[in-house]
């Protein structure tokens, strides 16, 4: 009777702990659980197309989410450490962090722009002074400034990406456990993202 109370308490406190780590919203996916491989496919009826919804830069949503992005890339960098996934897993979540640091950085530029465009038109009617402008104008020159270095950062980070997952590919090809068409979509990326950069 003494060896089952043991176990049994044992076991009452490790589920009572691990209670305590699941997500309280079931909706919720956990950081351990792989991107689904089917993703849902919009519909795509002919006969009823649908008008494009324009978005207008949100840099208060996209800071959020870099910084959850953040704290994803950096759980990214544990969880393979330890074999819970993968290193791609792991290169895709700071490659994410980096793609969303380039479109807030858009984002922030055409705050700045719209603006300067305002300042403009009240500097026109009067209403504000040259110094008020000129305040707005270098602002969006800062913005312009980070753009352009995010937008580099971006397609140095993405052609990196790609040129891994070629040699990844070609790997794998030679060990004969990919294929060809892998290897071949692979080159055709990192041929695409060269030309995109010239």
């Amino acid at each position: 009777m003494r060896s089952l109370a043991f176990p049994l308490s044992l076991l009452l406190a490790v589920s009572l702990l691990a209670e305590d780590e699941l997500p309280v919203d079931p909706e919720e996916p956990l950081e351990i659980e792989p991107p689904l491989l089917i993703q849902e496919v919009p519909n795509r009826d002919p006969g009823s197309p649908k008008p494009e919804v324009v978005q207008e830069p949100d840099p208060e949503r996209l800071q959020v989410a870099l910084e959850k992005a953040k704290k994803n890339a950096t759980s990214g960098e544990r969880l393979y450490r330890i074999g819970a996934i993968a290193k791609v897993e792991a290169e895709n979540r700071a490659l994410k962090v980096i793609r969303l640091e380039s479109d807030l950085a858009n984002a922030k530029l055409e705050v700045a722009k719209q603006t300067v465009a305002t300042q403009q038109s009240l500097f026109e009617t009067k209403e504000i002074s040259v110094t008020e402008l000129e305040t707005a104008k270098s602002a969006l020159l800062v913005a312009e400034n980070e753009a352009a270095s995010a937008k580099s950062k971006r397609e140095k980070a993405e052609l990196d990406a790609a040129l891994l997952n070629l040699t990844r590919q070609k790997k794998l090809l030679a060990r004969g456990v990919g294929r060809k068409s892998d290897v071949t979509r692979a080159e055709e990326k990192v041929t695409a993202l060269q030309q995109q950069e010239n």
